[in-house]
């Protein structure tokens, strides 16, 4: 039975002291995002920050002749829009949905009022701005110096794990176009681990076989950004489901 996404559902919200979570709670509005959503543009003033619960967001680097890249993911265990509350208003990246799915949108100014509190609410935003640094960086190394198909199983590792279930919905175009890559490359990176039998691909869908080999396939940047990023958030208690039928 489909269940109605709850605030808890996204481990920030989850994290937060109840009293916090109350006070965000009227303000939270659930909202729907389809796959290739802009939610800013570079460059653009943000009114809202968005907490996923089941969708994912690339942030992506355009280039002025319109070639991009992606330079962080960001799902359930983050939030879209950490340079509003970090004061900067504006950021240089385009957040785009990658995988369809929901997210509680709050307005702008209300968590910045609950960050200005010096509380609980602070301490999380900035332990998971700098895993979003970090996962940045580790980004950034990659590209440079591991070959496609390790970037390709790093992206495939790091999307996994802001799904529910072992199944991508993404064409190698769009990979080639987060990795910054010629498709060509992603084509024969995602032949070499369809042989091996770590991911099946067809038709846009892509079904993760064997995890532990696509894991052994990777360079050190995934587990790099996974044990940082559970290191940080790693105080917050875990997202606790609630069944609910949806309602029309």
């Amino acid at each position: 039975m489909p269940t109605t996404p709850i605030p808890q559902d996204n481990h920030l919200l989850a994290a937060l002291p109840p009293p916090v979570l109350e006070r965000l709670t009227p303000y939270l509005d659930l909202v729907y995002l389809p796959s290739g959503k802009v939610l800013h543009e570079s460059g653009e003033s943000m009114g809202h920050v968005y907490f996923p619960t089941d969708a994912i967001v690339s942030l992506m680097y355009v280039m002025e002749s319109g070639a991009s890249a992606e330079i962080a993911v960001v799902g359930h265990e983050g939030v879209i829009g950490v340079a509003l509350f970090m004061g900067g208003e504006t950021t240089p990246s385009r957040a785009l949905v990658q995988t369809a799915g929901h997210a509680f949108r709050l307005p702008g100014q209300r968590l910045k009022q609950e960050f200005n509190r010096h509380g609980d609410c602070l301490q999380m935003l900035l332990l998971y701005t700098q895993s979003l640094l970090t996962q940045m960086a580790q980004n950034a190394v990659c590209n440079r110096y591991h070959s496609v198909d390790q970037q390709l199983c790093r992206w495939l590792l790091l999307s996994l794990d802001r799904l529910s279930s072992n199944e991508l919905n993404m064409t190698q175009e769009s990979i080639a176009s987060m990795l910054g890559v010629r498709r060509e490359g992603v084509t024969e990176a995602a032949g070499k681990l369809q042989r091996l039998g770590a991911i099946q691909y067809a038709r846009g869908r892509i079904a993760i076989l064997d995890r532990p080999l696509l894991e052994q396939l990777s360079c050190e940047c995934y587990a790099v950004v996974k044990k940082e990023t559970d290191r940080l958030l790693a105080n917050g208690p875990k997202p606790a489901r609630q069944v609910r039928r949806l309602t029309d």
